[in-house]
């Protein structure tokens, strides 16, 4: 179904953005640091039709020089698991996750994430869904999570740990709240977007083949 009303903004400005209330991730953290953690956290994510996705990697303040991806993020509506990769494998149980079609992967500019995943091992990814690409739809013009949230959900996602030290040897509840409320974001931008009928598109008329029809 779609209505002549666009029903989001198609752009906000960083001071608007700045006044909204601050999202957090409601639900259970669970920091996965411990291979014999990862067949029930991923047993728990195969049962859920729609997880949310990101990625953290340790910024690099030096030209040339790339670290690998150091956390996974994969989030339930009520529980967000956090992979550090910097201390178990991209196993197999997480690999079944990422390329299992029937489970929806909701994430942000997933490219970038996929591709540093793919560093660490080859995989054929499955059932991605970029919100990048689709809020277009229904017309937003912003790209980033932190716009896109305060859009579609009318809230700030917090972007003050982007560049902590992600292979610190344990993650401070700041990083974990952060690297949680990402992944949980863009379950909800989804959900949300889902609920909304789209925009119906202007039509175009080209004056040049009325006028040759008319001849």
């Amino acid at each position: 179904m779609k209505s002549d009303t666009p029903p989001f903004l198609s752009a906000i400005g960083n001071e608007e953005t700045a006044q909204l209330p601050a999202a957090r991730f409601p639900g259970e953290i669970v920091v996965v640091d411990d291979v014999r953690a990862i067949r029930a956290a991923c047993a728990e994510l195969a049962a859920e039709p729609v997880i949310g996705f990101d990625t953290e990697t340790r910024p690099s303040f030096r030209p040339g020089v790339h670290n690998r991806v150091a956390l996974l993020q994969l989030s339930t509506p009520r529980r967000c698991f956090l992979f550090r990769l910097c201390a178990v494998p991209l196993a197999r149980e997480i690999l079944r996750i990422l390329e299992n079609k029937r489970i929806l992967k909701i994430g942000a500019a997933v490219s970038g994430d996929l591709a540093a995943l793919h560093e660490l091992r080859h995989f054929h990814e499955g059932g991605f869904v970029d919100l990048q690409s689709i809020v277009g739809e229904w017309g937003i013009e912003e790209k980033s999570l932190r716009k896109m949230s305060a859009i579609v959900l009318g809230c700030r996602v917090s972007k003050a740990q982007r560049l902590s030290n992600w292979e610190a040897a344990k993650l401070t509840e700041q990083q974990q709240m952060y690297a949680a409320t990402d992944a949980w974001s863009c379950i909800r931008i989804y959900e949300r977007l889902q609920r909304v009928p789209k925009p119906k598109k202007a039509i175009i008329h080209d004056k040049s083949q009325s006028l040759s029809a008319k001849r």
